[in-house]
């Protein structure tokens, strides 16, 4: 008889550790999808062959001679790094005409290497409705919203470079 109960409290133990298992590798993938890993997880992210500050220049530069996508000033949108400790260089575009701010970022990766990141769209005259590229547009609005950074600022900047 007391065999009988031991095999009976193994195989009770065997299901209960089973279900606990089951159960947190179902709240492990559910949390691990909803809190992506690092920062800027949806981030496009454009692999350049020039150093930070060469890339730096090149969107100044940018800036200086397409006046027409500087933020508006009432923004108060200042590019650069928060503080010293800012592993970014936040660098924001507009397209006046539909009234979209573009929040992008810089970051070198070695002195030959650095990503230039599209990270975000704020629609409006106002901000506070940022949307994330890669995250929260329609499969189809992502890539016109990525086709239209390439085109008008990216590829211009890429070119600047040459």
């Amino acid at each position: 008889m007391g065999t009988h109960i031991n095999i009976n409290t193994k195989i009770m133990n065997i299901k209960v550790n089973t279900t606990l298992i089951i159960y947190l590798a179902i709240v492990i993938c559910c949390t691990s999808c909803v809190f992506a890993p690092g920062s800027y997880t949806y981030a496009e992210r454009y692999e350049l062959n020039c150093s930070e500050s060469d890339l730096i220049d090149a969107i100044e530069k940018f800036k200086i001679e397409n006046p027409q996508y500087n933020t508006p000033n009432h923004l108060q949108l200042t590019d650069g790094r928060s503080d010293n400790k800012d592993n970014w260089y936040h660098v924001y575009f507009s397209y006046k005409n539909e009234h979209e701010i573009i929040y992008t970022w810089v970051q070198g990766l070695d002195k030959t290497t650095t990503i230039f990141a599209f990270v975000s769209i704020s629609k409006g005259d106002t901000l506070g409705y940022w949307k994330n590229i890669n995250d929260d547009f329609s499969d189809e609005e992502n890539n016109l919203q990525k086709e239209k950074f390439e085109r008008l600022i990216l590829n211009k900047i890429k070119k600047s470079m040459e």
